[in-house]
């Protein structure tokens, strides 16, 4: 059980200092019964607010596709985010919103975005080693001895020590210029990175798939809930 102070400032409805007056504004009930104190416990399943339940008390996880020219930073200074476009509500939940990785503003396709702390170190532990699948358009022809070198584990990247791991690389007999890259591991800027290695500038770059989770027919700056039976 939590205090409703708590337990509103948490999901985004008010500030903890706040929760007294929206407690006046608004019926939250307790079991049926109404609530006027912040400092009353309950628990989340509960609290009604003008007969509605919370909204995602045990968290949310969102599938984003992320068009180009959004950042994936909370600090504003940085140019457009991707949480922008999030109900105000769920921009102020406290743990906050924040992406599962990150994309660059230049890159485009699926980034998920969570609250729940213990999903972005399932995601991004590198024990893990959860797929995610890109695809790239380049500035020249790419060529088949490629797939055996990036799948090799040797490719050291500039500035790094470690070489990176094995990833799978795709190519397309129809569409030299294209590829699909499967890594295991983030790299900073590792897609661009590991192809400027072998000489060929990326021009485009979209995330496809993140895990079990694919984009579908969600259109560019479109988010939708991500299911248990996904994750």
């Amino acid at each position: 059980m939590r205090r409703l102070d708590q337990l509103l400032s948490n999901l985004g409805y008010c500030s903890r200092r706040e929760a007294r007056d929206f407690l006046k504004q608004h019926t939250v009930t307790v079991r049926g019964v109404a609530v006027r104190d912040p400092s009353d416990k309950a628990l989340a399943a509960d609290v009604r607010i003008d007969g509605e339940q919370l909204d995602h008390p045990d968290g949310l996880l969102l599938l984003l596709n992320k068009p180009l020219g959004l950042v994936c930073s909370h600090d504003e200074r940085e140019g457009p985010r991707v949480y922008d476009l999030l109900p105000e509500r769920w921009r102020a939940r406290n743990p906050q919103v924040t992406s599962i990785g990150r994309l660059d503003k230049d890159t485009s396709g699926l980034i998920l975005l969570t609250d729940r702390t213990e999903l972005v170190h399932t995601y991004t532990s590198p024990k893990h080693k959860v797929p995610k699948l890109y695809r790239a358009t380049t500035d020249r022809d790419l060529t088949p001895e490629l797939i055996p070198l990036f799948a090799a584990g040797s490719l050291v990247l500039d500035g790094e020590k470690e070489p990176c791991a094995p990833a799978e690389l795709r190519l397309f007999a129809d569409a030299p210029r294209t590829a699909e890259l499967v890594l295991t591991e983030g790299k900073y800027h590792q897609v661009r990175r590991m192809f400027a290695a072998v000489g060929s500038t990326v021009l485009t770059l979209h995330r496809v798939q993140f895990g079990k989770l694919t984009l579908g027919d969600l259109a560019p700056g479109a988010f939708r809930e991500a299911t248990e039976a996904e994750i």
